[in-house]
């Protein structure tokens, strides 16, 4: 076997502690919480599609009730739209009849005496 001292300074540092061991524990733990959070930011989507999926498979039936008594209070309430439009206008021209009245009323008053 070679002696070590034959080799370049490079190849000199392979018998000596790894890498992680010499490093100072702040930067250690600066890696550690880059390689979580990474994780974190890749992995977060997936798992968040995943329970999405799992969400949507399981039925609740009263909740499947719940959404189809909304739904159709939806229904009648677009329905009574139509007859508040109706009403509106109803009110509008009796309010219009009364104003020209009232101004009829005046004129003949007022012209009268």
């Amino acid at each position: 076997m070679p002696d070590m001292s034959e080799f370049p300074v490079v190849v000199q540092g392979f018998g000596g502690p790894e890498w992680w061991q010499t490093l100072p524990p702040p930067i250690f733990v600066l890696i550690v919480l880059a390689m979580i959070s990474g994780a974190v930011i890749v992995l977060w989507p997936l798992v968040r599609a995943i329970s999405r999926r799992i969400e949507g498979r399981t039925e609740d039936p009263e909740l499947r009730r719940e959404l189809e008594d909304l739904r159709m209070r939806v229904r009648e309430i677009e329905g009574e739209q139509a007859r508040f439009a109706e009403l509106e206008e109803r009110l509008d021209f009796a309010e219009r009849l009364l104003a020209q009245g009232r101004s009829e009323a005046a004129r003949l008053q007022g012209g009268g005496t």
